[in-house]
């Protein structure tokens, strides 16, 4: 979402720096613009991959996401603000980011596997193994 006081320049930067996306759209909802990036595969994650490795955040952003598996789906929330400079922090709610967060919806056959890539489970910190990415 991007509000009135928002620069859509920079919610898009902020998109760009956690995910790789085949095409952007937008909505006007009320006062605001919806931004829709839309990855036809999981390879739009592979950013979000590398950089849970880089911050060793595995342990918790396994947390997160398993939290967010729905049937078919896997659904969480990402911090806008911290995502714009590069760095990624979970949201538990759309009240824990004072813009509001990005919402990321991942529709999978089995979105079980797609958190065991993400973030496989770790001992110490380490991943105790390391999954391909699922073929969808």
């Amino acid at each position: 979402m991007v509000w009135p006081s928002e620069d859509r320049n920079k919610v898009i930067q902020a998109l760009n720096n956690v995910f790789e996306y085949d095409e952007l759209t937008e909505e006007r909802e009320g006062y605001a613009v919806k931004l829709i990036a839309v990855s036809h595969s999981l390879k739009g994650l592979q950013k979000l991959h590398k950089m849970l490795r880089e911050e060793r955040i595995l342990d918790s952003a396994r947390k997160h996401l398993l939290n967010g598996l729905e049937d078919d789906k896997l659904v969480f929330m990402l911090n806008k603000q911290v995502a714009f400079v590069g760095k990624v922090v979970f949201a538990d709610n759309d009240r824990e980011s004072p813009l509001g967060p990005i919402k990321i919806t991942v529709e999978s056959k089995n979105p079980l596997a797609v958190v065991d890539w993400l973030a496989p489970k770790t001992a110490k910190g380490v991943p105790l193994w390391e999954n391909p990415m699922p073929n969808e």
